[in-house]
């Protein structure tokens, strides 16, 4: 169900962060619809996405707050923020530039499940090896 947004609340009195205080991001290509990655985000990472017009992240794997493209170049402009009605996973639509993927594909669902759920195939091709 969805929720309805209290008068007087900021966009950020309608996320729901969970108990490590983060959010799931889904990053989209605006211009093909093509979803390219997941991360997460705190309300930092947030604010600096907002701020800068670059998408930021925080690592749980290593602790660490990060922009996409920071050492490969291949960033993200943001184009659009958006949030579902629950309030608890964000919709960040970019324009990707190189690959959204660290191991060099465009998007970071490159690997597809065959019909026996055993069989997998690479759906696209790496960018650069």
């Amino acid at each position: 169900m969805c929720n309805r947004p209290a008068v007087n609340t900021t966009f950020y009195d309608q996320l729901k962060f969970n108990s490590d205080g983060l959010i799931p991001a889904i990053v989209q290509e605006q211009s093909t619809g093509r979803v390219l990655m997941m991360a997460w985000m705190n309300r930092a990472s947030i604010e600096k996405t907002i701020a800068s017009g670059k998408t930021h992240f925080w690592s749980r794997s290593r602790q660490k707050f990060w922009m996409k493209g920071e050492t490969s170049g291949h960033v993200q402009t943001v184009k659009d923020i958006a949030f579902d009605c629950d309030g608890d996973t964000l919709l960040i639509q970019v324009e990707q530039i190189g690959a959204a993927c660290h191991e060099n594909y465009h998007s970071c669902f490159f690997r597809s499940v065959g019909t026996t759920g055993e069989d997998i195939s690479v759906t696209e091709p790496r960018l650069k090896e």
